[in-house]
């Protein structure tokens, strides 16, 4: 299917030179009686290179046939992340490359959805909130908050560190935002 430019939006996946990228971000502009032109960052589904590229007047978009299926995230190693398809049982692995920015967020058995191209894994979807452990977690200091200081770093179960509130503590549970990274909620 082809889109128009004032079609597409951040997270459709799109065809250029016949790869599939994922679209980051659209900055539209549009200069008096001059041609609309649209900005796009766009991340390649294959190799992980991010690129921005402009477009302007009727140009229109390929949108990359894509289907996605849930999967179990397994284990990882130094080159690639891999998962089994839930409902085959069929296992495979999707480079660590691909999915660097959301490999911190998996624990072994979560499940997600895995978005498939031309009959091969590319990428992953994950869920907007996931809950890990809290590995490690300085204490809170008393006064901190007079500095308007009233978070501290931690460090989860996957090794990711992120920004909590003073009162969570080593053992916690925690909810966290997989688009921004930022600390939700105690479990």
């Amino acid at each position: 299917m082809l889109l128009s430019l004032n079609a597409v939006r951040k997270g459709h996946i799109i065809i250029l030179d016949g790869q599939p990228y994922l679209v980051l971000n659209t900055q539209h502009s549009h200069m008096g009686r001059g041609k609309a032109t649209l900005r796009l960052k766009i991340k390649s589904l294959i190799d992980g290179k991010v690129l921005d590229r402009g477009f302007s007047g009727n140009d229109k978009l390929e949108q990359a046939d894509v289907t996605t299926n849930k999967a179990s995230f397994l284990y990882k190693d130094e080159t690639d992340a891999y998962f089994m398809d839930v409902q085959s049982y069929e296992q495979f692995s999707i480079s660590l490359d691909q999915v660097e920015d959301k490999i911190n967020f998996l624990t072994e058995g979560t499940e997600i959805n895995i978005v498939i191209f031309e009959n091969k894994p590319i990428d992953i979807v994950l869920p907007p909130k996931i809950s890990l452990k809290v590995v490690e977690a300085a204490p809170g200091v008393r006064g901190d908050t007079a500095q308007g200081s009233v978070s501290k770093p931690v460090t989860l179960e996957t090794g990711l560190i992120i920004n909590a509130p003073l009162f969570v503590k080593t053992g916690d549970t925690i909810k966290v935002n997989t688009e921004t990274g930022e600390y939700v909620e105690r479990v």
